[in-house]
């Protein structure tokens, strides 16, 4: 019987360090044995996971995970995929990609504002202007590729040349045929016309730096909600609180989301997805737009 079998989960990471929370949260999800690979690349995974599934009767493959970590949201895909091409059927497992907690977060964060866009302004993310600041991390890629293929319109914004958001575009155009909007952030004058034009802003961008001022949203004519996923001070948009849900920020009608309010989402939407892939009889494959179905259903969106 498959309830008799052991759940194991084999955690791989190209860092040198596999993620103490990701271990935390599996163990807390209901993994009893949970094994680090560290500096594993993409050729790596098809020999693992063969001989992992080889190792068990078939009917034990679905108590049998694999997670992809590390802070490269492209490997992370690429090993997933890379993982189901190696599975011989009947002999399966199961798979999660979630580099960085950044699918998780990512979905959590545009759940939460579409939470907000709906209730508040009986808005879709159809046709919404949204600007990603920090869109070469690997939760401003996530989070804009879910906005997008949900029918938003998409600026990625750059703070060090255009350049690398214009690699980013291209790579989310090839992969998931979205089309996303490279633009130039890195003077003052350019950030303030992104944001004075942007119905929705992601806050992205690396712990500690602020990428939009309160002056800055005071003449957001256009702006509606805001979201920001740096719990580290200076918050990355000014007056914005760990918690807010879709208060105003101060001095503004535009709608906040913080990053605690976006993190409590994002937790039980990782801890979802493991214990999704033990509770299910054939084996899963999850990445982002799974992590995105989930917190949407823990906001109630569905």
């Amino acid at each position: 019987m498959t309830a008799e079998a052991t759940p194991i989960l084999h955690m791989l990471d190209p860092r040198k360090h596999v993620s103490p929370f990701d271990v935390n949260m599996a163990a807390d999800a209901g993994y009893k044995v949970i094994v680090p690979y560290t500096n594993v690349e993409v050729p790596d995974v098809t020999p693992l996971i063969q001989d992992a599934i080889f190792s068990r009767p078939p009917n034990y493959g679905v108590r049998t995970g694999f997670f992809f970590g590390g802070k490269d949201a492209i490997m992370a895909l690429d090993m997933l995929d890379a993982a189901k091409k190696a599975l011989v059927p009947p002999f399966e497992c199961s798979t999660f990609a979630d580099p960085a907690g950044s699918f998780t977060t990512a979905a959590a964060m545009v759940a939460c504002v579409e939470r907000v866009l709906k209730l508040k302004f009986g808005r879709s993310w159809k046709g919404t202007k949204v600007a990603v600041f920090g869109a070469t991390g690997v939760v401003g890629f996530a989070s804009s590729i879910i906005s997008a293929l949900e029918g938003a319109q998409v600026q990625l914004v750059a703070h060090r040349g255009v350049d690398r958001v214009i690699k980013s575009a291209a790579v989310s155009k090839e992969r998931f045929g979205v089309d996303l909007e490279p633009v130039n952030g890195e003077t003052v004058e350019q950030r303030g016309e992104v944001i004075a034009n942007a119905e929705v802003i992601f806050a992205a961008a690396a712990a500690g730096v602020q990428v939009v001022s309160g002056e800055q949203l005071r003449t957001a004519k256009n702006l509606l909600a805001i979201a920001d996923v740096n719990a580290v001070p200076p918050a990355g948009v000014e007056g914005m609180e760990l918690f807010m849900d879709g208060a105003p920020i101060g001095g503004t009608s535009i709608l906040g989301v913080g990053p605690l309010a976006i993190g409590d989402i994002k937790y039980k939407t990782e801890s979802g997805l493991f214990k999704q892939m033990l509770a299910s009889d054939k084996a899963l494959s999850l990445d982002f737009r799974h992590a995105y179905a989930k917190a949407k259903e823990l906001t109630g969106l569905v």
